[in-house]
């Protein structure tokens, strides 16, 4: 008997796919920490951090919209093979760049830019095709909920990997033990037996777009719930980007300060993701994403007034393990409730608010806090955070029950 929170794990295509994601996931912040450092030792410019940075991140803002067309009318297990093929050839470039010693700033913003194109068409096709792999529609969420855990248990794992193996081999170790990362997924995918997916008969362009987001709109409670999810992503996910202010200037502190606040996020947000696990519910409702929002605005806000460094931790779990909440409830309801033709192009607009919107938060962020200081930005992102979960809340009361015939509707 298979414990509820590990209820998706009866699937064999959702072992191999969660097995494979897991190495692959710890090799991507294990390459983010060394990219990072290597920037900085080549040029000492924050500025050149910033533009290499978001070479990587704009592709998304721009393609990820219209990318989830492909992963309704391709086969979504070949755009990932595709994908992850591309990104393992380009990390082995970089990391022989670097080795071989003819590394230039040029060649990480290009290679960035380039891994930033094939993650727009890869992160779309990969949250919708989750919901491909499971044996039954009930374990979706608890499927999403278990791919959030080991997305955080990279972030954790990774990052102090990369900064050991840089200090032992270099950079150039690192981007080659991440290229190396991309077998696992790749055999994982090739294993797998997937039944032939439902091709989208509409056609593909930016007029697509703007059908998806009636489509969106239409089904209960995902419009509103994408808003959400870009709001908190522009207002309050962004409080990463003034971290190292806060821990400088309020907690008087320095990079250890800054460390521990960082810890003590990805450990809420770990958490959250191994209880949702376990919940039955999860996808099935608005409540918990109203939830999410909420718990993780307030605790925000209060961490924007915390001066005691206990305080400041404790708030940063609750601020972690609200989002989390949010992002994979969010990422349940929405696949639970979308026709499977459409699911590509409704969660192209989720990954585009919570992915793609990410570096506009971050210079929105840093442009408020210069006029108004990092504290008083980051208390309004946490009450714009509760503001918007409390808008939900309001508007799922009023269409719950309209939610559930809406996605049963013949039309879809």
């Amino acid at each position: 008997m298979i414990p509820r929170a590990f209820a998706s794990l009866r699937s064999r295509n959702v072992r191999l796919f969660l097995a494979g994601q897991s190495v692959s996931l710890v090799g991507i912040w294990i390459q983010q920490v060394a990219l990072s450092w290597l920037v900085y030792r080549l040029t000492g410019s924050p500025l050149v951090l910033g533009v290499v940075g978001a070479a990587g991140q704009l592709p998304a803002l721009v393609l990820m919209p219209v990318a989830g067309t492909f992963a309704d009318r391709w086969s979504r297990r070949r755009i990932l093979i595709v994908t992850q093929s591309l990104a393992m050839a380009m990390t082995l470039v970089l990391a022989a760049v670097v080795l071989a010693g003819v590394v230039a700033v040029w060649q990480l913003v290009a290679i960035g830019a380039l891994l930033g194109l094939v993650g727009a068409l890869d992160v779309p096709a990969r949250q919708a095709f989750i919901a491909d792999i499971v044996e039954r529609r009930d374990d979706v969420g608890n499927a999403v909920a278990l791919h959030a855990a080991i997305t955080n248990a990279g972030r954790l794992v990774g990052p102090s990997l990369g900064g050991a193996l840089v200090v032992w081999g270099g950079e150039g170790i690192c981007f080659l033990a991440n290229a190396v990362s991309y077998a696992p997924i790749l055999a994982a995918l090739l294993a797998m037996r997937v039944a032939p997916e439902r091709q989208a008969p509409e056609p593909s362009g930016v007029g697509g777009l703007r059908e998806t987001l009636r489509y969106a709109a239409s089904i209960g409670p995902v419009g509103a719930t994408l808003a959400l999810v870009a709001l908190v992503t522009l207002a309050g996910r962004s409080y990463t980007v003034l971290l190292p202010v806060i821990a400088a200037e309020v907690l008087h502190g320095g990079p250890q300060i800054l460390g521990w606040l960082i810890a003590a996020s990805g450990t809420g947000a770990l958490a959250g993701t191994l209880i949702l696990s376990a919940h039955r519910a999860l996808g099935r409702s608005a409540g918990l994403i109203v939830l999410g929002a909420a718990l993780a605005g307030g605790a925000l806000a209060l961490f924007a007034l915390s001066e005691t460094l206990w305080l400041s931790l404790g708030l940063m779990v609750a601020t972690g393990f609200g989002v989390t909440v949010l992002l994979a409830s969010s990422n349940a309801l929405i696949q639970t409730r979308v026709a499977d033709a459409r699911r590509g192009r409704v969660m192209a607009l989720y990954t585009t608010a919570f992915v793609g919107l990410a570096p506009v938060g971050a210079l929105l962020a840093g442009g408020l806090a210069t006029g108004l200081g990092a504290g008083r930005t980051l208390l309004l992102g946490g009450l714009c955070c509760v503001a918007g979960a409390l808008a939900l809340a309001r508007r799922a009361g009023v269409v719950g029950r309209a939610a559930g015939d809406a996605s049963r509707s013949p039309s879809q």
